[in-house]
């Protein structure tokens, strides 16, 4: 995902998240393997959520970066695939040799995560898992003879008799995505397509082609998290956006070098610098880490990844236009999808974190509270 008409000096997080850069595997991350005593019990990976990463790697740094933190949660979710893909930013190639550069930092440093926690999977396995889309843009990669690596691997995992759902996590275009749906209303009854369409969970960081709001509409069914429309009222936002209330100090450049880039491991060193946004994409998966603050199936419930309720926004991009490279024209939508909510947040009164109406104190209320509140 790249997002260059959003320049950012200093990106922010609140300091509740804070929480995300001192978990055994981020610390791991971040200090090289600093042993943390007995292990904890792992659970099996038939309970772990199962997730497939459809990226545009290469478009901007912040693909890297939610990439290197998903892989310190390797051992708490299921990577099942790793997709390049194209987007709006990124319409004519794709970069597979992007996330296996960061895997190979993966390599060297998952003797440091086993030092901390058990259950990383092994480099190979998820080498063998990395796949790619058809180096095209949106829906001219969907249809008759469009079939790719990616798609396949979405196919072959829908088809797995494994109750669990399947997680599809778009950091770019979705249109991979949309060539294994096409596929599977080809080639299946519609009993058989149904079922395999209420398997997954789709969590997009917004529309970054033209082939999202074409699933929304042709398979109404799918379970659907997007914020559709200008990147400027979405939720993901919150994670790294300086919005009014948040704090912008944990994720400067400088808190940024001293606890993640520098002497910190080899996943802290290909860790890159913040070109336009810090890790955009990591709100995708947030609410799959067993942190015991939310439920990824109510979305509605809130959590890490932000808030979101299922209705059908209203339209008001009528006079929508492209902005920078930011081409994907916005569509109303048909039905019901998990969209922006908003949230009311002040801060609580000095020493008492039970009262958050403190005299006179902002009041913040936006969607992208619902994430750094």
């Amino acid at each position: 995902m790249k997002i260059s008409s959003i320049p950012i000096s200093s990106p922010a997080w609140l300091c509740a998240l804070f929480a995300l850069f001192v978990t055994a595997g981020a610390t791991a991350m971040a200090q090289g393997g600093a042993t943390t005593g007995k292990p904890m019990a792992q659970p099996r990976s038939t309970l772990q959520p199962r997730i497939i990463i459809l990226t545009d790697i290469g478009a901007d740094p912040d693909d890297t970066m939610s990439l290197i933190r998903l892989l310190t949660y390797s051992n708490e979710i299921d990577i099942r695939g790793l997709i390049a893909t194209t987007s709006t930013f990124q319409k004519d190639h794709v970069e597979p040799e992007s996330i296996r550069k960061v895997l190979e930092a993966y390599r060297v440093a998952r003797v440091h995560l086993l030092e901390n926690e058990p259950g990383y999977p092994p480099f190979e396995t998820l080498s063998n898992r990395v796949r790619q889309g058809l180096a095209v843009y949106g829906m001219e990669g969907v249809g008759e003879g469009k079939d790719s690596p990616g798609s396949a691997l979405i196919l072959t995992e829908l088809s797995q008799p494994d109750p669990r759902p399947l997680w599809i996590c778009v950091w770019g275009g979705t249109n991979t995505l949309a060539q294994a749906l096409w596929e599977i209303r080809k080639t299946h009854s519609s009993g058989e397509a149904e079922a395999m369409y209420r398997k997954l969970r789709i969590y997009a960081i917004s529309d970054q082609d033209d082939s999202g709001p074409w699933i929304r509409k042709n398979f109404p069914t799918i379970f659907y998290i997007c914020s559709p429309g200008s990147f400027f009222h979405a939720t993901w936002l919150g994670l790294g956006a300086p919005i009014p209330g948040s704090n912008t100090e944990l994720v400067s450049k400088g808190w940024i070098a001293r606890n993640i880039q520098q002497g910190h491991g080899p996943l802290g060193a290909a860790y890159p610098d913040v070109a336009y946004l810090m890790e955009g994409d990591t709100p995708s998966y947030l609410s799959l880490i067993p942190n015991g603050l939310n439920d990824a199936e109510h979305p509605n419930y809130g959590g890490w990844g932000g808030r979101y309720e299922l209705n059908t926004p209203e339209f008001t991009e009528k006079d929508w236009h492209p902005q920078g490279q930011n081409t994907v024209r916005p569509e109303p939508e048909t039905r019901p999808i998990w969209t922006n909510a908003e949230d009311t947040f002040s801060f609580p009164v000095a020493g008492n974190p039970f009262d958050n109406r403190a005299q006179d104190a902002p009041v913040y209320k936006s969607p992208q509270v619902t994430i750094w509140r």
